[in-house]
């Protein structure tokens, strides 16, 4: 049996293709890769901003610890990063929280590390910052905050 015509599927229009990799690219990074190797319509339509704005960024527990040291890697996520990927944007803006002491970034790292069941040093790290915080006083406009949060809702 013999094929008498070759596939047109590289000759799709761009849209097609970036409607393709948008979906693909809503369940894993290395379907979106895979898919853009297997011809020059996918790889150029992969280009496109609205993919890396789309595509899903595993969870950092779900990503081995070297993945953020691939050249690669990096590049692609600094790429979804211009792009506006919600969910990278979202991680950016904790660190930059955390990084700032704000109080209220303090205390939900207090109880982020308070509630870890793995690891008895980063508990006590959790509790050395809830005493901190209550040494200086911020715990009680802290709680007040939160109960006039939690009435409204």
């Amino acid at each position: 049996m013999t094929i008498d015509r070759f596939s047109n599927i590289a000759f799709l229009p761009n849209d097609i293709w970036v409607a393709i990799i948008i979906q693909v690219a809503s369940n894993s990074i290395r379907d979106v890769c895979s898919l853009r190797m297997t011809c020059k319509a996918a790889r150029d339509a992969g280009e496109a901003d609205i993919i890396h704005r789309s595509v899903f960024i595993p969870p950092p527990h779900a990503t081995p610890w070297w993945w953020c040291l691939n050249p690669e890697a990096r590049r692609f996520l600094d790429r979804c990063m211009a792009a506006g990927n919600p969910e990278l944007l979202f991680r950016e803006a904790l660190r930059e929280l955390f990084i700032r002491c704000h109080v209220a970034a303090k205390y939900a790292l207090s109880m982020t590390l308070l509630l870890r069941r793995d690891d008895n040093n980063r508990k006590q790290k959790g509790l050395e910052l809830y005493r901190e915080l209550d040494a200086v006083g911020s715990l009680a406009d802290y709680n007040a905050m939160r109960f006039s949060i939690l009435t409204i809702s």
